[in-house]
């Protein structure tokens, strides 16, 4: 009471107000400071947000392309054959060749009883060539087939999809992943996903010469090329300067991963890896801070060797490739820390000595490995590239048959003519000349003692001193060096001509060294470099849309139609007549399809990578030749053949090359006509065996007996007999 009634007397008292204190200037610099501070802020959650943005709408995008490829093959396959309409035997003579042969083992997988059971059976086969027990996991690469059934049986997809659709479906969504890795190479070296939708646009409408997915399904390209592409991204990404950690840790992972799937799935994947080992060689040369990243590619070739040594149960052919000498020899001399003050006389010498070991050491290496180290494998294929070169001639039928193949000759004028009409061809001309004309003036630059810039910006104008084009320049030069020589090798140069050209015209650092070059000045070179990078593609998109994507949808919606009835008969005959145990002797292309269809033995396939096949093939052929009926029924009783299968289009072929007909090579090889000036004509006193043989009149009839018969095949039994005529 007392404190309310004082509170009571005594009013409250009020503080004075006080007066604002003026602004000092120091306060004024503060808050400056601050709002300074607030914009950087929000500017980097911004760039931020925008670079999201475009990751994520470029991904989503990579994503789509691929799967629109994966649905545009699936629905041209079935157009094509009218696949779901056909009866099992009538989908399986699609696959022709040594399709047939893998597809073939599949088949076996998912009839074994057991996973470890199949494998054993295809390790030690002795079902399929008579008279041989072959490795067919290690000899034909079949780990895809491998992979595929496991697959099958393990996801429960027997239950739900036919065999054949789950292999094809696989094989179809792995073209998918390459697109998708073509997409993301050019999205990374041009900045702009927009050079991705060009490259798979430039795909698409060239696949003719860029996959052969449409003709030959289980190919082993078409397993391995989409891996090769994954590893190409990979490696782009990686040699990429100012890469965080995380993303470079990324990349050497999927670098690592893609190369061992690739080196375990084509038995010619060591020979394309040694090119790239060559490249990023050279790349070492012309830009020395990616030593030690060049030093760690090839540490995974190392490794990716020793793996498909093992897994490929000691397959000598990894040990006498030129790809482990090339990358022993650099790792040998990256030991020796051969190293000196840049600038010295001793610096120069080191230089010299290291060139020299460099063009030696894997020569040497080389050459050791393939004396201590036995080995048949691809033997032929020397002999075929002296022949190729024009350093020998031969009269061998097996390589004249090889020389003439479509794959192993020169590209045809049709195939640039196709290639300029797609506009692909004067673009990718355009961005390699712009290319290797900054290249020169790096060499220039780095010989006259400049240093090269650790961040090459877009106002420089210097695109050739990024290390992953200058990788992929000299990779796509080797690659259309090669693809000059042989046209089969196009399949592996036009996907890198449609990403390298899509990459040029949709980058501004490619546009800016162009323009720094003409040095306008009407116009600000960066502000008409970004312009050209975004009017150009576009404008190249449009006309590609307007010309091509009706003829894509017409193909789409043409019914064609597969069909051949004689082989269907021949099968269906070979299933129901003959006995179980028979062995059928004929073309290897045949044989394939017989393996595949029926599942009997037969006397070769189609394989050109062992010696002793390439000898049966020979020999099985000489059924086309001027030969004696005796020494036909000689050649097929060593192979334990019970039937013998004459194919019309092979006996009456009216090729369009000259001396490329079976035949004729055939003739040339025995020497029944004259090869070459000086060579004596040696006439044979037999008739054609193919024509004879369906006279029936002796001694034909004494070895050869027709039991079946079509507009196409000619269906023997091999006699038994005991006494032979002349």
């Amino acid at each position: 009471m007392a404190k309310e009634e004082a509170s009571n007397i005594y009013p409250e008292v009020i503080e004075p107000r006080q007066r604002k204190k003026p602004k000092t200037p120091g306060s004024q610099e503060a808050r400056a400071e601050k709002s300074r501070s607030l914009v950087p802020e929000r500017a980097s959650k911004y760039v931020s947000f925008q670079r999201f943005i475009k990751i994520f709408i470029g991904c989503l995008a990579a994503v789509i392309s691929g799967m629109m490829h994966v649905f545009y093959l699936s629905a041209y396959h079935e157009r094509k054959f009218w696949f779901s309409n056909r009866q099992e035997l009538e989908r399986e003579i699609t696959f022709q060749g040594d399709s047939a042969i893998y597809y073939s083992y599949y088949k076996d997988m998912l009839k074994a009883p057991s996973f470890e059971r199949g494998v054993y059976e295809l390790t030690h086969n002795n079902k399929t060539v008579s008279l041989k027990t072959i490795n067919a996991v290690q000899q034909m690469s079949l780990y895809p087939e491998l992979i595929a059934s496991v697959l099958y049986q393990a996801t429960g997809s027997n239950e739900m999809i036919e065999p054949v659709y789950f292999y094809i479906g696989i094989v179809f969504g792995l073209q998918g992943i390459y697109v998708t890795a073509l997409f993301v190479t050019s999205w990374l070296m041009s900045g702009t996903w927009l050079a991705g939708m060009l490259t798979v646009a430039w795909f698409l409408i060239n696949r003719a010469d860029t996959t052969r997915i449409e003709y030959s399904i289980p190919l082993r390209e078409n397993w391995a090329l989409p891996y090769f592409a994954c590893q190409v991204a990979a490696l782009t990404g990686y040699l990429k300067r100012n890469l965080n950690t995380y993303a470079e840790r990324f990349c050497y992972l999927l670098l690592s991963a893609s190369t061992s799937m690739f080196m375990m799935v084509w038995e010619y994947s060591h020979y394309v890896l040694f090119l790239q080992a060559v490249c990023l060689l050279l790349l070492d040369v012309f830009s020395e801070e990616q030593s030690d990243k060049v030093y760690e590619v090839y540490k995974i070739y190392m490794f990716s060797l020793f793996l498909g040594y093992l897994l490929q149960f000691e397959n000598p052919a990894l040990l006498v490739s030129p790809l482990l000498s090339l990358v022993g020899a650099v790792m040998l001399i990256k030991c020796l820390q051969l190293n000196g003050k840049k600038g010295t006389f001793v610096a120069k010498v080191i230089k010299v000595v290291k060139f020299y070991l460099v063009c030696t050491l894997p020569v040497t290496l080389n050459w050791i490995m393939k004396t201590f180290v036995p080995h048949k494998e691809n033997e032929h294929m020397l002999k075929f590239l002296e022949v190729k070169f024009g350093l020998n001639v031969t009269k061998n039928f097996t390589l004249n048959w090889l020389l003439c193949q479509e794959s192993l000759q020169a590209p045809s004028q049709d195939f640039f003519l196709r290639l300029t009409q797609s506009s692909l061809l004067p673009f990718y001309i355009l961005v390699l000349i712009i290319c290797l004309l900054s290249m020169t003036q790096v060499v220039f630059r780095r010989m006259n003692g400049k240093s090269q810039k650790e961040t090459v910006t877009l106002q420089d104008g210097r695109i050739g001193e990024r290390p992953e084009i200058i990788y992929h320049v000299i990779h796509t030069l080797i690659l259309g060096s090669l693809a000059m020589l042989m046209e089969g090798l196009k399949f592996l140069w036009t996907p890198y001509v449609c990403m390298l050209a899509a990459f040029g015209v949709c980058s501004p650092e490619l546009w800016m060294t162009l323009l720094k070059w003409l040095r306008l000045r009407t116009v600000h070179p960066i502000l008409l470099a970004l312009i050209l990078s975004m009017a150009v593609p576009t404008i190249i998109g449009l006309s590609l849309w307007k010309e091509f994507f009706p003829r894509l949808i017409t193909e789409l919606t043409e019914l064609q139609e597969f069909y051949d009835p004689d082989t269907v008969e021949l099968m269906t005959w070979i299933k129901r007549q003959a006995p179980v145990a028979a062995v059928f002797a004929g073309s290897p292309q045949l044989m394939g399809v017989i393996k595949l269809c029926t599942g009997w033995m037969v006397t070769s396939l189609p394989l050109y990578s062992d010696d002793d096949l390439l000898k049966r093939n020979e020999n099985i052929y000489q059924i086309y030749s001027k030969r004696s009926a005796e020494d036909i029924y000689k050649i097929l009783t060593s192979y334990k053949a019970n039937y013998l299968i004459v194919e019309d289009a092979i006996c009456n072929e009216m090729g369009t090359m000259r001396g490329c007909r079976v035949k004729d090579l055939l003739d040339v090889a025995n020497g029944h006509v004259v090869c070459e000036d000086g060579d004596k004509l040696i006439y044979s006193k037999y008739g054609r065996f193919c024509h004879e043989v369906k006279i029936n009149y002796s001694p034909y009839v004494n070895y050869f007996t027709r039991v079946y018969w079509n507009r196409s095949y000619f269906v023997y039994k091999v006699n038994t007999v005991i006494s032979f005529q002349s």
